[in-house]
């Protein structure tokens, strides 16, 4: 009988990016990097583990963008255009290095993996990557949970109630849409927790939550078991908090597993080392350097000289890292089992973008380390949330502290001088869809048509990516123009509709570009 259990979590997330007036687009590789190097490598994970008849658990959250940018058909179309770009750069490097065996064996790796994206996408899954994930859904093995409906990050949106509300209900028709049942939990944007916007979960069905350490630690009363058994909030909801020691194993930049040496290094990629005519065909129209995603060389150490990367190595430290994670969570449980005379639940959350687009080694861990807790230990087992919920359904009762993940865990990453600015605009922006909303509600034709794309302009522009953006200063320039878009668009459909002067040109351009969530509903925020 196992004495505890692991509850393994992946946020899956990308901000909405898709720009139909140009031909190419920078900002959208971010999708098409992360198809190939995340998940098409963890559908192929799971896909092995169904057929070899692995019983496993696995948490992952589907944020509603990425939802809709995985069904879109035009980024479909650029993500196959985009692998096959790839395809041909990776022939060409195959003829490049065939004098230099230890990089040519490298140029196959990289060709056979992204013929294998080219089959999973197109033949295997044609071209709905959606379609995948509900399978291993289906089956209990994988339990899908969502996100706010563009990852607004709720704590900064208290000042009208009414928006944290939307992102809920929006987010979860969407996932009803998709599959055909409603979420049972959901991963707060950015482990934003604020006391009582459990409320709005309740209300939509969703039994449970994610947060970071402290919004239970620091809960009122003080928590019985820590973070090692969830907690009830006074709505019924379930809160459960991610487990320090677990995570620091993984996330650490210095004592974590991805910094092993002997790991692919991220940021010697051939889009910055090769000849500029060479490459220019393979990178941004405009002649930018990215990332190919082909990269030949181990992380080695701090330094600038970097050794050749060997696959076999690599595989072989991954095993290696997974045991030494199992073996960890092994002691821990037992521990911890011990002194609380209960089974703990460890919680281990963690952006799925580390697995395979940062740590290319990543998901070659996760399926090592789900393998050995299968076949090599029976201390503990891997658990879902809602698995777990079934078979302790009595928990303390404590109000969660105001929380987050990112630095200093007080919403400090999303509220700063960098990008203060926004909130004045977003929270009128909230007030003014509000009024629109109850004024409006036996909208129809043009009228409802302008409301519902008011609705997704607002959402969109609450989106967190684009504060986080300009708090980490990558691409600010991309993030204040989506900020002001988005906000200029929502008030000039305001002033419209108020005035019932909607021009149908305009937004029709505007639909076909902004065209997340076709089915919503903008009486959400009606009172």
């Amino acid at each position: 009988m196992e004495k505890g259990y692991l509850l393994l979590v992946l946020h899956a997330h990308l901000p909405f990016v898709r720009h139909p007036e140009f031909h190419d687009f920078l900002e959208e590789d971010w999708l098409y990097e992360a198809i190939s190097e995340t998940y098409i490598p963890l559908i192929n994970m799971f896909d092995r583990l169904a057929e070899e008849g692995v019983d496993y658990r696995l948490t992952m959250s589907l944020t509603p963008p990425l939802i809709a940018m995985f069904q879109d058909g035009l980024l479909q179309d650029r993500y196959l255009r985009h692998l096959d770009l790839l395809i041909e750069l990776a022939e060409k490097e195959i003829t490049r290095t065939q004098f230099q065996p230890e990089f040519q064996k490298l140029a196959y790796m990289y060709l056979n993996k992204f013929l294998n994206c080219r089959y999973v996408f197109v033949e295997k899954y044609k071209r709905n990557l959606i379609t995948a994930f509900r399978k291993h859904q289906q089956s209990g093995k994988l339990d899908i949970i969502t996100c706010g409906a563009t990852h607004g990050f709720f704590p900064n949106m208290d000042v009208v109630r009414k928006s944290v509300s939307a992102q809920v209900k929006v987010a979860t028709a969407q996932y009803k849409e998709v599959f055909g049942t409603g979420p049972k939990g959901i991963w707060l944007p950015e482990c934003g927790y604020n006391p009582g916007d459990d409320e709005f979960l309740r209300e939509n069905g969703i039994r449970y939550f994610f947060a970071d350490t402290h919004a239970i630690l620091h809960g009122t009363p003080r928590p019985k078991y820590g973070v090692y058994a969830p907690v009830f909030c006074k709505s019924g909801v379930a809160c459960f908090s991610r487990d320090i020691e677990s995570s620091k194993q993984v996330w650490s930049a210095k004592e974590g597993y991805p910094g092993d040496y002997y790991y692919r290094d991220f940021y010697r990629d051939i889009g910055f080392d090769l000849d500029f005519d060479y490459i220019r065909p393979y990178i941004n129209p405009d002649g930018i350097r990215i990332s190919t995603g082909i990269k030949y060389y181990r992380i080695t150490g701090d330094t600038d000289h970097k050794e050749v990367y060997v696959p076999e190595i690599a595989q072989e430290k991954a095993a290696s890292h997974a045991g030494n994670f199992m073996f960890n969570r092994e002691k821990q449980i037992e521990y911890i089992h011990d002194r609380i005379k209960k089974k703990p639940i460890i919680i281990a959350p963690y952006d799925a973008e580390l697995y395979g687009h940062w740590w290319y080694e990543g998901p070659m861990w996760l399926e090592y380390l789900i393998r050995k807790i299968y076949f090599d230990q029976n201390t503990f087992k891997l658990i879902t949330a809602h698995e777990y919920l079934r078979e302790n359904p009595k928990n303390q009762v404590v109000t969660p502290s105001f929380s987050s993940w990112g630095y200093k865990g007080y919403s400090e990453v999303w509220l700063e001088g960098s990008n203060d600015w926004v909130y004045r605009h977003l929270h009128k922006a909230s007030l003014r869809m509000q009024e629109l909303a109850n004024q409006f509600k036996d909208a129809y034709g043009l009228t409802e048509r302008a409301l519902a794309q008011a609705a997704r302009e607002l959402l969109l522009a609450q989106s967190s990516d684009w504060a986080f953006i300009m708090k980490t200063g990558s691409v600010v320039e991309y993030a204040v123009k989506r900020t002001k878009d988005h906000i200029l668009r929502f008030t000039r459909l305001y002033w419209d509709i108020k005035n019932n002067n909607i021009n149908l040109q305009w937004l029709s351009d505007i639909e076909g570009k902004d065209n997340i969530f076709p089915n919503i509903d903008f009486r959400v925020y009606a009172d």
